[in-house]
Order: C-alpha cells, then sequence, then structure tokens
C-alpha cells in the first residue's frame, strides 16, 4: 500500500532556479520599476514642477491676443453735418511660407484678389523668406469675402477703418486725409490727430495651428474710440461757395482761387474754400497745387484792399479829419527812383474819395505827411506777420517789414497794400476790427461755445467811420458789382501785380475783394482772392467783386439774415 502510493504521487520538491535564470528576473523586474519611476517622475516634471511653462507653451499655440482696432473720431460741420467719417473695412495679408505651392489654390487666390497668377507668384517669391506680406488693405468686407471663402492656409484677414469724407473735394484741403493706417497726414485730420485717433484694444481668441480663428474667448481691453470734432464750417455755405469759385475760375480762366468767410461776431471761420481742389477719397491723378489751403499756407502782396486798414492808422493820428482834401493830379508822382500812378487823373479827392477811388497818390500823400511808421504798426496790431494761431498745419505768418530806416517809397508802397505779404485768413481776420468798432478777433476753425473777447486795436470811433467810407465804395456810383441786393456791404478792391523771377510781372495779376455785410449789424466777412485772370479783364472790382456778391447774397438768405436796404431795392425794380 505504501510502496503504491509512492509511486502515484510524486513527493520531490521542485528543483532550485538556476543562477542564470534569477539574474535575469531580477533585472526585468528592476527595468520594469525603473521605467515606471521614470514615468512617475515625469508626470510630476510636467504637471507639477514645470506646468505654468508647459501651460504657457501651449496656450501660445493655441491663444492669441488680437488687437481691436479703435474708430477715429468723426469731424462735423458746425451743424452736426458729416464730413470725415471712418468705416469698417478688410486687409487681407499671409504668410508666405504656408501659402499651398499648388498652381491651381494660387489661381483661385489671384483671381479672388483681382491679379493674375504671374504677378502673385512673383510677389510671393519677394516675401518667400519672410512670415508676412500684404495681399490687400482697406478692402470693403464684400470685396474681401471671395478671398476669405477660399479658406486657405496662409491666408488671413484683419479688421481696420477707412476714412471716408462725404463732402469730396469740397473740403479737401481744410481736413486734409489719412495714410493706410488711418493716421492723419494733412490738415485738421494732422493738427488733431491725437484727439481723433482712438486706443486700440485687446482681445484673447483662440486659433487653430493654421492661425484660423476659432473662438472668441474675452475682452481684455476695451477699444477707446477717438473723440469727434467739431468745426465752425458751416457745409451749405460752403458747397455753395465752392461751387461759385469753381465757377469764376473757369470763368475767368484763372491758375487758381481762394475764399475765407468769418462770422464777423465771433471770428469763426464759416467758410473756406480753394481752387484747384482733389478728391481726397480717390487721390488718383490728383493736381499736387491742389493738396495746398491757399487760403491759409499761401501768402501774396495783397494791393488795395490794405487802403481801409491803412487809412485807419492815417485817422488815429488826428491829423488827417474826415473832410480832408488831397489833389492827387495828373495821376502820378515820383518817389525815390519809382512813379507811382492811379488809374486816372482824379483830381482832388476826400478821405472817402480816396478810398472809392482807390487812388495810390492820395495814400501816399497822406502817409507822407507822417514821421512815424504809423501804417505798418497798425498791420501789426491787427495780426499781420504773426501766425493766425488756428493751429492748421504750415499756417503762414506773412510779413511786414521793419527796416531800420525807411525809405519814403518803403514807406508809400505799405499804404497802399505793396512790400508786404499776407494770407486770405490774416486779411480777413483783420478786417473783423473794422466790423467790430475796432476790436480784432481771433480765427477759429473750430465751432466756438462763447465768442471771444476780442482785442481793441482800431479806436471805436475810427472803426465806425472805416465802415461808413467802405458802404460809400460799394454802391452804382462805385464797384456796383460788388452790390448785394437788399443789403448794405462794405467792401475794397484790389488788384495786385505777381512777382516773377525778375520782378513784377506785366500781365500777371491777383484780383481781390473784402467785404463787409450787412453794414447796420455786420454778419459775414468774405475776402474773394483770383488768381492770374487770363480770359480779359483782371481788376478787382471787375473780377473779385461779382464772385463776392453772389456767395454773400445766398450767405445772407442761407443764414436767414433780414434785409437792411429794401428801399433801394424797391426803387432798383421800379427802374426795371
Amino acid at each position: 500500500m505504501s510502496t503504491g502510493q509512492s509511486r502515484g504521487v510524486s513527493t520531490r520538491r521542485p528543483p532550485p532556479m538556476a543562477p542564470m535564470g534569477r539574474a535575469r528576473y531580477v533585472v526585468m523586474m528592476s527595468l520594469i520599476l525603473i521605467g515606471l519611476g521614470l514615468l512617475a517622475g515625469r508626470i510630476v516634471d510636467l504637471h507639477v514642477i514645470n506646468r505654468t511653462f508647459l501651460q504657457g507653451q501651449g496656450d501660445a499655440r493655441t491663444l492669441r491676443t488680437d488687437p481691436i482696432p479703435a474708430h477715429r473720431g468723426m469731424i462735423t460741420d458746425r451743424n452736426g453735418e458729416p464730413l470725415a467719417i471712418s468705416t469698417p473695412v478688410m486687409t487681407l495679408w499671409a504668410n508666405p511660407q504656408q501659402l499651398p505651392e499648388d498652381d491651381i489654390q494660387r489661381l483661385m487666390l489671384a483671381r479672388a484678389l483681382g491679379t493674375d497668377l504671374d504677378s502673385l507668384n512673383e510677389r510671393i517669391a519677394n516675401y518667400g523668406d519672410k512670415e508676412f506680406m500684404y495681399l490687400s488693405r482697406r478692402l470693403t468686407p464684400a470685396e474681401a469675402q471671395p478671398v476669405v471663402d477660399l479658406r486657405m492656409p496662409g491666408v488671413y484677414a484683419r479688421e481696420e477703418y477707412k476714412r471716408y469724407y462725404p463732402t469730396g473735394e469740397v473740403t479737401a484741403q481744410l481736413l486734409g486725409v489719412t495714410n493706410v493706417d488711418d493716421a492723419g497726414q494733412e490738415g485738421l485730420e494732422l493738427a488733431y490727430n491725437s484727439y481723433l485717433s482712438g486706443e486700440p484694444g485687446k482681445r484673447r481668441v483662440l486659433k487653430d495651428r493654421r492661425g484660423r480663428l476659432v473662438r472668441d474667448l474675452e475682452v481684455l481691453q476695451e477699444a477707446q474710440p477717438g473723440g469727434d470734432l467739431t468745426l465752425s464750417i458751416d457745409q451749405r455755405l460752403q458747397y455753395m461757395a465752392y461751387r461759385e469759385l469753381k465757377v469764376a475760375m473757369d470763368e475767368n480762366d484763372a491758375d487758381g482761387a481762394s475764399l475765407v468767410m468769418l462770422d464777423a461776431r465771433t471770428g469763426e471761420v464759416l467758410a473756406m474754400v480753394n481752387q484747384p481742389s482733389y478728391n481726397p477719397n480717390n487721390r488718383a491723378g490728383l493736381d499736387p497745387r491742389g493738396l495746398r489751403n491757399q487760403a491759409i499756407v499761401d501768402v501774396f502782396e495783397p494791393g488795395s484792399v490794405m487802403k481801409p486798414l491803412a487809412m485807419s492808422a492815417l485817422l488815429e493820428t488826428g491829423k488827417f479829419p474826415l473832410d480832408t482834401v488831397v489833389d492827387t493830379s495828373p495821376g502820378w508822382m515820383r518817389i525815390d527812383r519809382y512813379t507811382i500812378r492811379d488809374v486816372s487823373n482824379n483830381g482832388k479827392l476826400t478821405l472817402a474819395g480816396i478810398l472809392r477811388k482807390s487812388s495810390n497818390i492820395g495814400m501816399s500823400k497822406l502817409t507822407l505827411q507822417l514821421d512815424e511808421p504809423v501804417v505798418p504798426d497798425k498791420y501789426r496790431a491787427l495780426g499781420l506777420g504773426q501766425a493766425p494761431g488756428t493751429g492748421f498745419p504750415g499756417e503762414a505768418t506773412g510779413n511786414v517789414p521793419s527796416p531800420r530806416v525807411w525809405s519814403s517809397s518803403q514807406w508809400a508802397a505799405l499804404s497802399y497794400g505793396y512790400g508786404l505779404s499776407v494770407s486770405p485768413l490774416q486779411l480777413a481776420s483783420a478786417y473783423t476790427a473794422i466790423a467790430n468798432h475796432g476790436k480784432k478777433l481771433p480765427p477759429s476753425l473750430l465751432r466756438l461755445s462763447s465768442p471771444s473777447e476780442g482785442e481793441q486795436v482800431i479806436r471805436s470811433d475810427v472803426a465806425d467811420d472805416m465802415l461808413r467810407m467802405m458802404d460809400e465804395v460799394v454802391s452804382p456810383q462805385g464797384i456796383r458789382r460788388a452790390v448785394v441786393p437788399g443789403y448794405s456791404v462794405a467792401g475794397k478792391s484790389g488788384t495786385a501785380r505777381k512777382t516773377g523771377a525778375s520782378g513784377y510781372q506785366k500781365s500777371s495779376y491777383r484780383s481781390l475783394f473784402v467785404g463787409i455785410t450787412p453794414v447796420s449789424d455786420p454778419r459775414i466777412i468774405t475776402v474773394v482772392m483770383i488768381d492770374n485772370p487770363k480770359a480779359g479783364a483782371y481788376y478787382g472790382g471787375a473780377i473779385a467783386a461779382p464772385v463776392f456778391a453772389r456767395i454773400a447774397g445766398n450767405a445772407l438768405r442761407i443764414l436767414d439774415v433780414p434785409p437792411d436796404r429794401l428801399d433801394e431795392m424797391a426803387e432798383q425794380d421800379s427802374k426795371k
């Protein structure tokens, strides 16, 4: 029994593991444990030690901070009508290194951009070593959409703003323009760029590996729009003045023209136009002359329009009563080496007659009786030879000479408007003193909340006398072409020879007229300058005066200024 049991069941113990097998086991287990330890260490490194760094690296490949474009402030006229506004546009750009090499895809992109494949490939080749290139800038959303719809790798769209000028060439030189980055480059856009420019915002977005927007996450900083600018300009007057000035330049075959209209009570610029002009919304083929706001930045010798201002200086000396008579015969006189002439021999003239006949002889004889340079001193007191202070870029200061020793010819020339230079704006501003009982008002291109007090630069009684004397100048017996039916006008014409390389030119002139209306309660002051009319006539009374009459008459009706000469208007109608 015991023998059978011993044969059916083995009671022997397994043989001990061989030394080589035991070592293999230990090595394998050690490797597994080491691997697990390294893996655990790496997990700790990634999720604990370097978690912040790695999270930032991951976000840098998916999260972006994009700028939010700021809306540039609007420019309006005094009544709130828009003169310059910013509209949303799209800018398309590309990473040349991400663009597909396939010609078919590039051909689709070229067609969507409105160009040809060769031009596109050439541009991509030029920027091949860079990561940024513009495809097209400042497109309307509708123009950019065909490119966006391609969803092509390496092509991106960015929101921007583009400046638009509803009034076009009518206000071009005054407003100026912005560049492709919507920053002011000329005119008031440049002068008030920091005020008009907004502050861009920031937003966090999620993008895929190709840089395409997946989702807006949050706004980090809101965009701050620029400030709105309200000008003193009245758009209605600006349009009307521009139309009339353009017609006058064409009719007289002139090289250019400028007009400034001021509010006589505040000094605000109600209209400022120039010819030639340009369209700021489409600058292709523009005339470079049209870029200049001649009314502010250009100066010239004004001629006889200075006589009322010079006469005010003479009257203030007390040496010349209003009934003073000057013999201007024989219509010419020699001073130093120069001959001064009147248009005709006017004989004996009163002070009012000197203005009405625009006598150079009369002004010269009065001025040469004085021992002090009262005329140039008065010009400076009226702001001539100084910047007007409007803040417009490049505004001209003009020049009033101040030699150490005055010659008689210099002294005389200043009294009839030669030997100095002024801009149309300076000239209009100087005449505010005559319109306001001797108080000069500083000109303003911005709408004023309250008018300036002004500065007393002419004695009030003298200013009033000058206004009445100028009223006599514009009449059927004087400068009849400046008459505005139903309204009284105080004005003065001027005709000044232009200078060239060899001095004064024989057949090149500037025709001017300055008018204040209505005389009973001055409302507007208007300066008209026609540069080098070549159609025949060139005198200010024949060329600039009728332009003034049309513009001033329309302006008074637009401003709803009641007529103050209805009796004369009725008398003229009865004669017809």
